[in-house]
């Protein structure tokens, strides 16, 4: 999952084909028929029509979301028509690549949150796409420039014909420095501190719902039995010198009652952060974890040094949930919990060899513990076929550890 495959424009040419890297230099003009020369004549010649329909889109995009923002449907036609302006720029550095051979990496694509994230601050991520917006740019200012090189390349094919090539490897470089100008994800900084901005309201819902998982428990649990102790040592106390044998049985109870809330405190704060957690680190903490699942778990960490504190937390509670899953859904016989270290990311994977079928949508929490990874800059990926086996794995940003204070 680290192992990051080459970059398009970085991966060993064809014979023959001949792109252009985004960082090499722009080819040279010369006077030469080439097939070269008659992909960059043909790219040239259809700037015309493909430039006319993205500036007649963009300015509709404009016309009508801009207009209609003072209603309430302005807003949402402006984010759809970035969206559309996405596809746009995907079709010209497509074109660019196959008639000027200039290639460019494709922006991420926008992630959006599920219905936890809200309608709103989704909107507000497509409005502040500059991936889209950039597209916009490129073919609001396209128009002109397409008259021009359709006028120029046409002329020249029966007055300038000796020039030709000349003219078209020089318009067509001025092509390729726009598409890596606007069309680049180079610039992808934006977008991806607006996706930030979106975790950051993830986290805090999470956070939200924590606490108050964390107050309904105690209200419903220690708190109701610690309420129901006092009642009966109270009447343990009325009875002590009228039916000491009634007293002692209440008593008995009580003390079974005492047991019960000390284990759910215990449950309860296993669940806030446990302690083994942060005495030994995760090789213990899932290890204990692993000895509560209901089937066989081997559970291997290889780390030399331990990871930021935040992050032990993410990864912990991300293999307990999984472990949990496995437990309830899986009906496996076995399973197994491997954390490593690869460069700068914490990469843990939960396998087992249950029924499989789990998906993010599947109702058993895989949606919200995306969604927490995501929110740290993290992945989360499920392989999960029909029939099984599962496989989930997590990555994270290491983020080295800051020695406590003493």
């Amino acid at each position: 999952m680290t192992e990051r495959q080459p970059s398009s424009h970085r991966a060993t040419r064809a014979a023959g084909a001949a792109p252009y890297d985004e960082e090499e230099p722009l080819p040279p003009a010369r006077f030469a028929y080439d097939r070269h020369t008659w992909k960059e004549i043909l790219h040239l010649l259809l700037n015309l029509p493909v430039s006319l329909f993205g500036f007649t889109y963009v300015v509709t995009l404009l016309s009508v979301g801009a207009g209609l923002t003072v209603t309430v449907v302005g807003f949402p036609l402006l984010a759809l028509g970035l969206m559309g302006a996405r596809q746009l720029g995907k079709l010209e550095r497509r074109r660019a690549r196959r008639l000027l051979g200039v290639r460019v990496d494709e922006p991420s694509p926008l992630r959006l949150r599920g219905s936890r994230n809200g309608f709103f601050p989704q909107l507000w991520l497509l409005l502040k796409d500059p991936v889209g917006w950039r597209t916009v740019l490129y073919e609001f200012i396209r128009l002109p420039w397409g008259i021009l090189t359709f006028t120029v390349t046409l002329a020249s094919l029966f007055v300038l014909w000796p020039v030709l090539p000349f003219l078209a490897r020089g318009m067509a470089n001025l092509d390729r420095a726009m598409v890596r100008g606007l069309l680049s994800p180079s610039d992808d900084l934006e977008r991806r501190i607006a996706e930030l901005e979106s975790d950051r309201g993830v986290v805090v819902d999470t956070a939200a719902a924590d606490l108050r998982r964390i107050e309904r428990d105690l209200h419903d649990g220690a708190q109701a039995r610690l309420v129901n102790l006092a009642m009966g040592l109270g009447l343990a106390k009325e009875k002590l010198l009228e039916d000491p044998e009634y007293a002692a049985a209440m008593v008995e109870e009580a003390h079974g009652e005492v047991k019960l809330a000390l284990q759910e405190l215990r449950d309860l704060a296993r669940g806030i952060h446990p302690a083994v957690l942060t005495d030994r680190g995760l090789d213990a903490a899932l290890s204990s974890v692993a000895s509560r699942c209901t089937v066989p778990v081997k559970v291997t960490v290889d780390l030399d040094e331990r990871p930021a504190a935040a992050i032990e937390g993410i990864a912990y509670f991300t293999v307990s949930e999984l472990l949990q899953n496995v437990s309830k859904h899986s009906m496996a016989r076995s399973a197994s919990v491997d954390v490593w270290r690869a460069n700068d990311r914490l990469l843990l994977q939960v396998w087992d060899d249950g029924r499989g079928g789990a998906r993010l949508d599947g109702g058993t929490g895989m949606q919200g513990l995306a969604e927490r990874l995501g929110a740290v800059d993290g992945l989360f990926v499920i392989d999960s076929p029909e029939g099984g086996p599962t496989t989930v794995t997590a990555e994270l940003p290491w983020r080295d550890r800051v020695p406590e204070r003493g």
